[in-house]
C-alpha cells in the first residue's frame, strides 16, 4: 500500500463516523449542548467539514466551498472563509443551527470528495513539499493532510460520544 492509499483509507474513516453521530437526529437533539462553554453534535460535525474545506481549499489553492458554492447561506451563516470554529464563543457554537443531518452529511460530502480528489492526484514526492515555513520544523504536506484527519477523527469522535451521552 501506498502513501495515497493510506491517506485515502485515513480520510475515508470520517465519513462514516459522522453519519454515525447524526444519522436520525432533529434539529434540537444536534444543538443539544451537554454543558455551558461545550460544543454541540451538530457543532462538531459541522466544524469537520469547515476545517477540511479550509485547509484543503488552500493545499489546492482554490475557493472554498463554504464561501463559492453557497454552503454558509446554506447553514444560515455568514460566508467568512476563516471562521472554522475556532475559538468559537459560546455564542458563536450556539449561531451554528443545522436543520438536520442531511446539510451536515451532505456539506462533509462535498469536502470529503474534494480532499479525497486531492489525495488521490498526489505524487510521493508532494507529500515532502513544505506548506507552512512557520513551524520548527517546516510542515510538510503529507504531515499537513495528517494533521487535518486527525483534527477531523478526534471531533467526530467527539460527536459519537456526545450521541451516546445523550442516548443514556
Amino acid at each position: 500500500m501506498d502513501a495515497t492509499d493510506l491517506l485515502l483509507d485515513l480520510y475515508g474513516r470520517i465519513p462514516p463516523l459522522a453519519k454515525l453521530a447524526v444519522d436520525g437526529l432533529d434539529a434540537a437533539e444536534l444543538r443539544r449542548i451537554p454543558s455551558p462553554g461545550t460544543n454541540s453534535i451538530g457543532w462538531l460535525v459541522w466544524h469537520v467539514g469547515r476545517v477540511q474545506d479550509h485547509q484543503i481549499s488552500e493545499q489546492m489553492d482554490v475557493p472554498q466551498l463554504w464561501v463559492a458554492y453557497g454552503w454558509a447561506n446554506r447553514f444560515g451563516m455568514e460566508p467568512e472563509p476563516l471562521d472554522i470554529g475556532f475559538g468559537h464563543t459560546a455564542e458563536q457554537v450556539a449561531a451554528v443551527q443545522p436543520t438536520g443531518p442531511d446539510i451536515l452529511l451532505s456539506y462533509l460530502g462535498a469536502t470529503q470528495s474534494r480532499a479525497e480528489a486531492m489525495i488521490a492526484d498526489l505524487r510521493s514526492e508532494d507529500l515532502d513539499r513544505i506548506v507552512d515555513e512557520s513551524w520548527e520544523p517546516p510542515v510538510t504536506l503529507g504531515a499537513r493532510l495528517i494533521s487535518i484527519a486527525d483534527d477531523c477523527l478526534q471531533h467526530v469522535g467527539q460527536a459519537c460520544y456526545l450521541r451516546g451521552f445523550f442516548n443514556d
